[in-house]
């Protein structure tokens, strides 16, 4: 229950998510995909969790984790901190604080605060998740505010439908093929037509206009 509410209230704020269950598929996503963070559970089905972080960091792996747990006596945090982790956080907790943690170490795995990024008249805030064209805010829906936040980032280069329904739905997760079409009409929509190219057989393109 806990891992779903988790995986909506991100899917919400416009972030893609991978929701594995075991140490070993974890192993298996994190030598297959790329991530910026991982939200960890201390009590898996087939492991202690400390011990997988363990392993994790000693394999060289830095990508940030942020622990999630019941355990909450000072010396079982200190614990998880000392065993890698780069936050902790006790269960139960409220949605707004995990994404204030998420967004503080997302920011300091990139050096401090995020530039604007700009693409000719529309600008993307990381920091805030916000869009602006001509500098008027965009009322962008979570899935929305994902894909373009892709699209912006590659800004005159085209970028896979694959990478874009990653970036989505995550590893595995089968979606209907008009799911992307109809989120990239709900951008040209608001951002005009000429924005946002389609290359054939390839995937899409934002234009910095």
């Amino acid at each position: 229950m806990i891992g779903q509410a988790v995986q909506t209230a991100l899917r919400q704020d416009g972030y893609a998510v991978d929701w594995v269950r075991d140490a070993e598929t974890a192993d298996t996503a994190l030598s297959t995909a790329d991530f910026d963070l991982v939200l960890l559970d201390l009590g898996l089905p087939d492991g202690d969790g400390l011990q997988w972080l363990g392993t994790l960091r000693a394999a060289g792996c830095r990508t940030p984790v942020l622990i999630l747990s019941a355990r909450d006596r000072l010396d079982e945090r200190v614990q998880g901190l000392d065993s890698g982790a780069d936050d902790y956080l006790v269960k139960p907790f409220e949605a707004e604080e995990l994404l204030a943690r998420i967004r503080a170490l997302l920011r300091r795995g990139s050096g401090g605060a995020q530039p604007l990024i700009e693409a000719g008249a529309l600008s993307y805030d990381p920091e805030t998740q916000q869009f602006h064209l001509d500098d008027l805010p965009l009322g962008l829906s979570p899935q929305e505010r994902s894909l373009l936040a892709v699209l912006i980032r590659a800004a005159g280069r085209t970028v896979s439908r694959e990478r874009l329904l990653l970036q989505l739905y995550g590893l595995g997760e089968g979606v209907d093929s008009n799911t992307l079409e109809v989120r990239i009409h709900g951008l040209r929509r608001q951002l005009g037509k000429e924005r946002i190219e389609t290359v054939r057989g390839l995937g899409y393109r934002l234009v910095p206009l």
